[in-house]
């Protein structure tokens, strides 16, 4: 009986022990984050990361992997989460030139203007044309967050249902990159939420 006795204590102690180390694990990594989010590098590179993870989700819509996901959603999300460097450079002259190449090919030679042209255009337009209070404020705050966070969520969401389920979009060939695409589009709201209200 007595040594049932210590084993229930030992127990008992090796979990709060376990429950301690948990602690101050997560206080190192909230602290390590909010150092990392300080210097600007969390949410510029997972801002990076995540428009990749967007721009491989259109090339892989616009290849022979072709999915049932509202692809024009990764619009929006590219243009809130492209790191400011990219984005100012596209919000530039180099911007304009390309939107007007894109706008003359499709108003003038619309049968030499491919599909797949079509998203990465609108990308480009709605950068060069986007008001300064969208292109700057709305982008480097929550709201841009929020919004990133929205359609991210959707998109897994609908990627799930049309997979059949959380385990068949894991499971099936052409599922599991896209599974690992739209989480990968989950990171970068998250890490930037975690930041920005901590």
């Amino acid at each position: 009986m007595w040594k049932r006795m210590d084993f229930q204590e030992e127990a008992i102690q090796l979990i709060n022990s376990d429950f301690r180390d948990l602690s101050l694990a997560a206080n190192r990594l909230a602290h390590h984050a909010i150092k990392l989010g300080g210097m600007g590098f969390g949410a510029s590179f997972f801002g990076f990361i995540a428009a990749i993870a967007a721009i491989y989700l259109l090339i892989l819509d616009r290849t022979n992997w072709k999915t049932n996901i509202l692809t024009a959603l990764l619009i929006p999300y590219i243009f809130f989460s492209l790191p400011s460097l990219v984005f100012g450079v596209f919000r530039g002259e180099i911007g304009k030139w390309i939107a007007l190449i894109a706008v003359v090919l499709r108003l003038f030679l619309p049968r030499h203007f491919p599909d797949w042209l079509e998203l990465p255009g609108a990308l480009i337009l709605l950068i060069v044309v986007a008001p300064s209070l969208i292109a700057s404020t709305f982008r480097d705050n929550i709201v841009g967050v929020v919004v990133c966070l929205i359609i991210a969520c959707y998109l897994l969401q609908e990627h799930i249902r049309a997979s059949g389920g959380f385990r068949n979009s894991f499971t099936k060939a052409h599922g599991i990159s896209n599974s690992i695409g739209i989480i990968l589009l989950l990171v970068y709201p998250i890490w930037a939420l975690v930041v920005i209200l901590f």
